[in-house]
């Protein structure tokens, strides 16, 4: 999930938290006007995102996981038996953001791991599109898990990977460079405010060890599967960094390694950009993702699907309800599957078998 500034003017500075100041339009005007704590500001949908766009004000809000809707799911929909040969079928998860609890019960309902939480796929494939942390309650509780089920779905012939989102550079940019000022195209920036101002659990922090910097350090920005393209924000915003799904990879691991503070930021900058999908000339943005680095549909998160169908519930609860999100987003004339079901906002967490029919 982004770290951005929405879709309005940029801020003047944002060196600390406490310099930070969210414009006032958030409030007065737009689809979501309202009043209420900065932290909680709503996105304006219908503006685009300015030149030189820096994620230095949140532009999502975290509601209250009391308010969630939760969607029983029909154990027919479970997963049929293994085969024994070749490849089993293939799953992808959406944004977790911390939310350990209702990632297990997601996992379990598809069938993917057992009441022990264990691994009971077989040679199923699991693909987990970014945003481990921040947010919600236990994002390293969740980086473990994902790092045991991938031991254990090798173990048994299957896999279990990840993708590099947003929230992962954040937390690493966070912990490397902690209130080092970077230039974040509107002003100073840290990455520590913008970590604070986005989410950033403290509990992550004290827990955050060497293995886990390494191991978010080394996924991969995108990927291509039985013609899946997935990829965490959805945004053009890849073909910055290579022709090719090894260049991209390779770009991003080699500035992480390069370990310089700005270089870091405007990769973080860029992977906070969202909406690229949705809005006019959107199915012709994923042909060009999909032209350069292959496949027929291009799979997301990133943007919660409220979001993406221009929906939200109520930020305050009085409709005593939020989102109901059923399953994925398929949108763009058909080519972009959104699977980010908004769990911080009182959607759900979605775990989804591909192919997805339309």
């Amino acid at each position: 999930m982004t770290q951005g500034a929405g879709q309005g003017p940029e801020v003047e500075r944002t060196a600390t938290l406490r310099d930070f100041r969210v414009p006032a339009y958030v409030h007065e005007t737009g689809p979501y006007a309202h009043s209420t704590h900065p932290g909680e500001a709503a996105p304006l949908l219908d503006q685009a995102y300015p030149e030189g766009y820096t994620p230095t004000q949140r532009d999502l809000p975290v509601i209250n996981r009391g308010d969630t809707v939760q969607v029983h799911v029909d154990p027919a929909s479970l997963p049929a038996q293994q085969p024994v040969d070749g490849p089993g079928p293939l799953f992808v998860v959406g944004d977790v953001h911390g939310y350990l609890d209702e990632l297990v019960a997601a996992l379990q309902e598809k069938g993917l791991i057992d009441s022990a939480a264990n691994w009971c796929a077989g040679t199923a494939r699991l693909w987990f599109l970014g945003d481990f942390t921040d947010r919600g309650p236990d994002g390293i509780g969740v980086i473990d898990l994902v790092m045991r089920l991938s031991a254990e779905a090798a173990a048994a012939g299957g896999y279990c990977k990840a993708l590099m989102g947003n929230h992962e550079l954040l937390l690493i940019g966070a912990k490397r460079f902690g209130d080092t000022p970077v230039n974040s195209g509107a002003g100073t920036a840290t990455f520590q405010a913008a970590w604070l101002l986005n989410g950033g659990q403290k509990t992550d922090m004290d827990r955050l060890q060497d293995h886990h910097l390494q191991w978010m350090s080394r996924l991969d920005a995108m990927e291509e599967v039985d013609g899946h393209l997935l990829v965490h924000s959805d945004t053009t915003a890849y073909l910055d960094y290579g022709n090719s799904i090894e260049a991209v990879n390779d770009t991003v691991r080699e500035t992480l390694t390069r370990n310089d503070a700005d270089e870091v930021w405007d990769l973080f900058r860029k992977f906070t950009k969202r909406f690229s999908f949705r809005d006019e000339g959107g199915a012709d943005h994923v042909r060009s993702l999909l032209d350069t680095y292959g496949g027929t549909r291009i799979v997301h998160g990133h943007s919660p699907i409220p979001y993406l169908m221009g929906e939200v519930g109520s930020e305050d609860g009085e409709d005593g309800g939020g989102p109901v999100v059923e399953g994925p987003h398929v949108y763009a004339d058909g080519l972009a599957i959104g699977m980010d079901g908004g769990v911080t906002m009182a959607g759900k967490l979605l775990v989804q078998q591909l192919p997805l029919d339309i």
